[in-house]
């Protein structure tokens, strides 16, 4: 038996779950931490390593407390965070600066010239994350903060994700040089892969920016996949936590990505993990390129798969603004939605409020809404976004899908899926295949699995999947709104792929207007 603490960093909170090996979840609690917006720059996004940390006491010590255990019995400590959360620290792995958060989008110029220079210059990493480098990863950002914080630049040490950080933390680790860095993490944010030795050249890098001279060496720790360790836990750290020190912390990975895992991902499945953004992840035995997506890497989600990543930049945000702007609570705008019939509003309503992640990866688009009436509501507005994240998420389950990877099961986790029974059941209808959604909410119980590994607890993650995985209810498409999404996705996939970017061949567009009448006309018969 063994007791182990699974520990998941989200946007707003971190969340603490207690597991036994053979009675599976003990207890669960959270912390929040506030996010730093301005108001004159909505790309800005940052968040206090202070804050985060002593959220996590919080969080755990409640966790503890509600388990009614001695903290002294946890045996191991896993963590997974957003990312790329990117922080800048010294010598002394003192922050120098909070966390860039995944959500901040500043660094847009930074990417396009690293996407630019690594076509100009045939790196070959440009081509496994999708062609694009986004500006929600790690070099873009790093490269906006050198460039705004000329004062800062001399103390520099190096710059870290957000697991790493955390980790190397609550190991005690004061030697930048000594830190092991996350290979989900620099795998899918940084152009790192072991297939070209590492991190891009450093001729690239300097070639980007003088400022970057030297950075790769300062970036340069091992990098290592999430079987292995990042150390123990500090006398320090322990004391503060209530827990025994000395317990061993497993590199840690992205939130998304282990919540697939605490989802019951395998082979042949696509998790989709829904909440502020989506992120779309699988696993698959094979390594090979996929256009779009946001990166193909060994090791990154499941130690012995290559996983999958993709997503939208906005999900629950969406709907969160879509009810902020209407001055209403979003549940107040839920409430009836059941009631709507597929494509019944006449709008069709594109999922780039915030830029597109995956398969355009172009932060420059907005939001678009075709068909609006005098009569039209903002509830009528909030379903027809989920109609377009749904429809969005099927061009990515197809792209993927293109280039071979299996999908025999669609998983909605996350945090909205767990209570917008309307959402699954759109999925379930645009996509035209079963949707499962965990009976509970999953989040926290993937690092929760890699601490029981951690712990040697399981002979392997599959053996532990089986005995901490939650079960799923399940949403069968009807066959009658599946019917009428195949005319709306067409529709939505002529438009996706016109107006998403400058080189796109031209579109009659002309027919969406008086096809989604026509689609709202016969669904109101």
């Amino acid at each position: 038996m063994a007791i182990v603490a699974g520990v998941d960093y989200g946007t707003l909170s971190v969340r603490v779950t207690l597991l036994d090996s053979i009675r599976g979840k003990l207890s669960t609690a959270s912390a929040e931490y506030p996010l730093h917006r301005k108001r004159e720059d909505p790309n800005y996004a940052t968040q206090s390593h202070a804050d985060h940390m002593n959220a996590l006491v919080a969080a755990m010590r409640k966790a503890i407390g509600e388990a009614v255990i001695d903290g002294a019995s946890v045996q191991a400590l896993a963590i997974d965070t957003t990312g790329s959360s990117v922080i800048c620290v010294d010598k002394n792995l003192q922050p120098l600066d909070d966390y860039y958060l995944w959500c901040d989008h500043r660094a847009k110029q930074e990417a396009h010239e690293i996407t630019a220079l690594a076509h100009s210059e045939n790196l070959e990493a440009i081509a496994w994350c999708g062609g694009t480098y986004s500006h929600e990863w790690g070099f873009a950002k790093l490269l906006h903060w050198f460039r705004n914080n000329p004062e800062k630049r001399a103390r520099f040490a190096t710059a870290l994700e957000h697991c790493d950080m955390v980790a190397a933390t609550l190991c005690g680790i004061r030697d930048p040089r000594a830190i092991k860095r996350s290979v989900c993490a620099m795998g899918h944010k940084w152009l790192w892969s072991s297939k070209w030795g590492g991190l891009p050249p450093q001729s690239f890098l300097s070639k980007l920016d003088p400022l970057f001279d030297g950075i790769r060496d300062k970036l340069g720790s091992e990098c290592l996949t999430s079987d292995r360790l990042a150390g123990h836990l500090s006398p320090e750290w322990a004391a503060k936590l209530g827990l025994r020190s000395g317990i061993p912390i497993p590199i840690g990975a992205f939130d998304a990505h282990w919540d697939a895992l605490g989802a019951g991902c395998r082979e042949g499945d696509v998790v989709n993990v829904i909440g502020t953004s989506t992120c779309i992840v699988a696993i698959q035995q094979k390594t090979a390129l996929i256009p779009g997506v946001c990166g193909v890497v060994p090791g990154s989600v499941h130690p012995a798969y290559s996983a999958v990543e993709a997503g939208l930049s906005a999900t629950g945000d969406i709907f969160e603004a879509i009810a902020k702007r209407a001055c209403k609570k979003l549940s107040e705008l839920v409430e009836g939605l059941e009631g709507y019939r597929a494509g019944q509003t006449g709008l069709l309503r594109m999922s780039w409020d915030n830029g597109d992640r995956t398969v355009l990866v172009n932060p420059h688009l907005g939001g678009v809404t075709f068909g609006w009436n005098l009569l039209h509501t903002t509830q009528d507005e909030l379903y027809a976004a989920i109609e377009g994240t749904a429809m969005h998420t099927r061009i990515i389950l197809e792209r993927m899908a293109e280039h071979g990877v299996p999908i025999e099961r669609v998983i909605n986790a996350g945090g909205i899926p767990q209570r917008n029974e309307v959402l699954n059941q759109i999925y379930a209808n645009v996509l035209n295949r079963p949707v499962l959604v965990p009976n509970g909410i999953p989040t926290s119980l993937g690092s929760g699995i890699m601490a029981l590994m951690a712990a040697g607890a399981f002979a392997s993650i599959e053996e532990a999947q089986d005995a901490m995985c939650l079960s799923y209810r399940t949403f069968t498409p009807d066959i009658s709104a599946a019917s009428v999404y195949n005319r709306l996705y067409s529709l939505y996939r002529k438009a996706y792929f016109a107006l998403g970017t400058r080189q796109a061949e031209p579109a009659s567009l002309g027919d969406i207007l008086s096809e989604l009448q026509a689609i709202a006309e016969a669904q109101s018969r």
